[in-house]
């Protein structure tokens, strides 16, 4: 660490105590993203904002990088080496449909504020089908997969009206794009491939970033 939380403190003039850098870092480990647009993030981001580099030197030597978006605001911490979240098929292949459809969006410039996109359930039914050749799930363990991709901080879900005839959206977070690589689009051509050979589809990888997945048996999988 180039200066301690004690010394950024003082230089902040007391704007700021140890603790707000310690919990700020620890926010950044187990949260992985701070998005500026979130109410209970946006401090701990403008923290470490303010002192990206020293944030960045904190954490190296526990194998995490920082990226930030300075257009959307946000800072994402990612892991150097393989080590990560074990992360199942399902989990797995949801979130590589969802990075698909936050591609699609951008090239069609069909972006909300923050660099967010909203994707329907019908469309979202048709991209699950079309691009892992196997149905998507029934509302409620879908419900459950999304609850654990929310907490990655690479998606949310908003409900709809009583009127509308599909129970919520969801909506794909721009830090999609630095935690879910172009290399992990690969994979759903390598399970296709494994199902056609009679693989085995309980497979779990870890949520990590390319430059490990890329030392990985290509049986595994990575989110």
């Amino acid at each position: 660490m180039k200066r301690s939380w004690a010394h950024l403190s003082q230089l902040s003039g007391d704007l700021y105590i140890t603790q707000d850098f310690e919990r700020a870092a620890y926010r950044l480990v187990t949260e992985q993203v701070l998005y500026s647009s979130d109410r209970m993030s946006k401090n701990a981001y403008h923290l470490v904002e303010t002192y990206f580099n020293d944030f960045a030197a904190a954490l190296e030597p526990l194998g995490i990088r920082l990226e930030r978006n300075a257009h959307y605001r946000y800072v994402v911490a990612l892991p150097t080496h393989g080590e990560g979240t074990a992360v199942s098929l399902e989990q797995t292949l949801l979130i590589l449909v969802l990075r698909h459809r936050y591609d699609a969006a951008m090239r069609q410039g069909q972006i909300e504020d923050q660099g967010e996109v909203i994707v329907e359930l019908p469309e979202l039914q048709e991209a699950y089908q079309a691009m892992t050749g196997r149905p998507m799930a029934e509302l409620g363990p879908l419900r459950e997969t999304l609850r654990m991709l929310r907490r990655w901080a690479v998606c949310r879900t908003i409900d709809c009206e009583p009127d509308d005839p599909q129970p919520f959206r969801i909506v794909v977070r721009p830090a999609i794009v630095e935690i879910v690589g172009a290399q992990w689009l690969q994979r759903l051509d390598q399970h296709n491939r494994d199902d056609e050979d009679g693989g085995n589809e309980e497979g779990s990888g870890v949520m990590n970033n390319d430059a490990a997945d890329t030392d990985r048996d290509s049986d595994d999988v990575s989110a």
